[in-house]
């Protein structure tokens, strides 16, 4: 119970913040506005961190990479398995949300949020609105929150810099490691202020723009937690048929009980690595194929967290009244996802700044995505672990064939 309460902690502590803001909100209404600027203390200080963030962590990634030989079949089948389980992630997380939408918009007063940055001129070109989008016609741009796709293209090719200069460029890598350990930090310290800055925030919000907006992360909460359960039920028990018939089914749900309890105790893709490769090689999964799937799937794939960036996205859509194309939405998901950290709380920042800018909503819109991450943490890291495990299954199959379970 101690270790659960560790874990949880900061999740805990922000819900019942969140819930005291609500009540705060639809009690004095209106009134509680005079709330919002302990609220914006805490979006100015995210806002003020985000770029150095983003930076910095995109940066030490690339830099820290290792360059490991590779088994060219391993490698391969891993990328096909992880790219046809997202999308059908993200199509789960669509249907879901156009089936129940997750908020209304009660009034126009929520448009109040949106500001002339955050409008897509319609006339500009693909090209033209790509170009801009990228990249920046002078280096201070590269340092606003408005031009976050530009910053993550400068990063990548920064690190590429450091890492092609090969001896003359350690000392540069080990001030940025040295940097990204203080800039994480940095927000941990941010973070200590979140459940005052987010209850007030949601209260002003509450009470400007009325009650529905709170049912809206309710209903969110209880979409997503069911969405969450019948995936985790129904759709990995179809990869694990999928991957070795009957056989591949019974061995993976008499091992899928561990990972499941670590990723809901942890709350953490990362503190689960160890349990969830233990569980493949005991469901039959070969250990190069385990040791290679478990550790990449933390980074680069996570049905939970796909499926969350959807709801994140389409709360937005139901709150602004806009009208995306269905595969805008897919394809903003899975990229935002890829951004997301193997962490407890916070660690979506930089993805739900990239759904902001990449889908045009308002900055503002931050502590939103935020709330709502919160909400939804447990459920998203549970799936984004047992995918992992599934995953483990379908690359089994795919490169060792239909007997691939050692325990055949």
């Amino acid at each position: 119970m101690k270790k659960i309460w560790q874990n949880y902690k900061s999740t805990i502590i922000l819900l019942g913040a969140i819930i005291i803001g609500a009540l705060v909100g639809i009690i004095f209404k209106e009134k509680a506005a005079f709330l919002k600027p302990l609220g914006d203390i805490f979006i100015n200080l995210m806002f003020v961190v985000i770029v150095p963030l983003i930076f910095l962590t995109i940066t030490n990634a690339i830099i820290q990479m290792p360059n490991p030989k590779r088994l060219g079949k391993i490698m391969s089948r891993i990328i096909i398995v992880f790219v046809i389980m997202s999308v059908i992630s993200s199509l789960i997380g669509v249907v879901s949300t156009y089936a129940f939408p997750l908020v209304e918009r009660e009034n126009s007063k929520i448009l109040n949020l949106l500001d002339a940055n955050s409008v897509v001129d319609t006339k500009v070109s693909v090209l033209e609105r790509t170009a801009s989008l990228l990249t920046v016609n002078d280096f201070t741009g590269i340092l606003s929150k408005d031009n976050i796709i530009a910053l993550l293209v400068f990063a990548i090719i920064f690190a590429l810099a450091v890492r092609k200069s090969g001896t003359k460029g350690e000392t540069v890598a080990k001030l940025i490691s040295s940097l990204n350990t203080v800039i994480l930090n940095i927000v941990n310290i941010i973070m200590y202020y979140a459940p005052i800055g987010l209850g007030c925030y949601f209260a002003s919000l509450i009470g400007t723009y009325g009650n529905s907006i709170a049912v809206g992360f309710l209903k969110t909460f209880i979409v997503y937690t069911v969405v969450s359960l019948l995936v985790f039920f129904i759709v990995y028990s179809i990869y694990a048929f999928l991957a070795g018939g009957k056989k591949a089914l019974k061995v993976y749900w008499q091992n899928i009980l561990a990972p499941s309890i670590t990723a809901l105790a942890t709350c953490s893709s990362a503190a689960s690595i160890p349990v969830n490769i233990k569980a493949s090689k005991e469901m039959g999964v070969s250990s190069d194929i385990a040791n290679a799937t478990i550790p990449m799937g933390t980074s680069f794939h996570k049905d939970g967290s796909v499926i969350g960036s959807v709801f994140k996205i389409m709360f937005l859509v139901y709150l602004f009244n806009t009208n995306p194309s269905i595969w805008s939405v897919i394809g903003v998901s899975l990229l935002a996802t890829l951004l997301v950290s193997a962490i407890p709380v916070g660690g979506g920042t930089i993805s739900e700044m990239f759904i902001i800018s990449l889908m045009g909503f308002p900055a503002a819109a931050l502590p939103i995505l935020t709330i709502i991450a919160t909400v939804i943490d447990a459920p998203a890291t549970l799936l984004n672990v047992v995918g992992d495990t599934s995953a483990s299954l379908l690359v089994g199959r795919l490169v060792d064939g239909s007997k691939f379970l050692k325990t055949e």
